[in-house]
């Protein structure tokens, strides 16, 4: 271990020592970014970047069990990613698998997926199904794995499945339009019955949500980070926990 190390560690430990567990948020999202970037600072390839990305994953999981949190949406691959070149983007849903796999394995975490599963390729959406099957009766934290997803997308799946469930029942377009309220476009959305999220962390310094769980985020906190997410280290998730605690909170009031 060398000196900067050292020094990074009992500053973490400080960090951690005056954290108030009791103002620690229950629910955080993730906007996982700077996989390529950080790979092109370092030399590697983009599929290197992604798969340091991956590792870096279950560390960060660990980290929250650390400090009671309760749910993570990890935001992996958007609807937009699909416009990305074959050769970036098959290695990518491979990496994505493996990491899904990998939390199963683990034992710990309960997996959700939430996105667009028919946009996925049949082997993807085969690990998605698989990973809630396996995981469904785990007590630890709730993985939302954010793959195929847009929060547009989202609202949009919301409001058809909506449709689609009272047209079941036979319910006339006059009447479903007097029932649709806040409540029952939410009990739509992928992440039905969980808590919103208390605070939105994005790394590699862009600080714009770019569609990420655009109902459920209307009064989450923000935290933007500088470094990449390869390189998200313990102590910038400790800070981020800190800069949380000081804010007040008020939904508007």
């Amino acid at each position: 271990m060398n000196l900067r190390d050292l020094v990074y560690g009992l500053y973490a430990r400080r960090v951690e020592g005056r954290l108030d567990h009791d103002q620690v948020p229950k629910h955080i999202g993730v906007i996982l970014d700077g996989n390529r970037r950080w790979a092109k600072a370092s030399g590697g390839t983009t599929a290197q970047g992604h798969q340091a990305g991956a590792y870096k994953i279950e560390e960060f999981l660990g980290w929250c069990a650390e400090t009671d949190v309760e749910v993570v949406t990890l935001w992996m691959l958007s609807t937009d990613n699909f416009d990305r070149p074959e050769e970036e983007l098959t290695p990518l849903l491979g990496i994505i698998e493996a990491t899904v796999r990998s939390l199963v394995a683990d034992g710990r975490w309960r997996v959700h997926h939430v996105g667009a599963l028919d946009l996925l390729p049949a082997r993807t959406q085969a690990v998605m199904k698989e990973a809630e099957q396996a995981t469904h009766d785990n007590t630890g934290i709730l993985v939302n794995v954010a793959v195929g997803y847009g929060g547009r997308q989202e609202i949009a799946d919301a409001v058809r499945s909506l449709l689609l469930e009272h047209a079941d029942k036979g319910t006339s377009l006059e009447e479903v339009a007097e029932s649709v309220d806040i409540d029952l476009i939410s009990k739509h959305l992928y992440t039905s019955g969980q808590p919103d999220p208390d605070l939105v962390i994005r790394t590699s310094g862009e600080q714009r949500l770019s569609g990420f769980m655009l109902w459920q985020s209307a009064h989450s906190e923000y935290y933007f980070c500088e470094v990449f997410w390869p390189a998200f280290r313990k102590v910038d998730f400790l800070r981020a926990l800190r800069d949380y605690a000081a804010r007040h909170r008020r939904y508007g009031g």
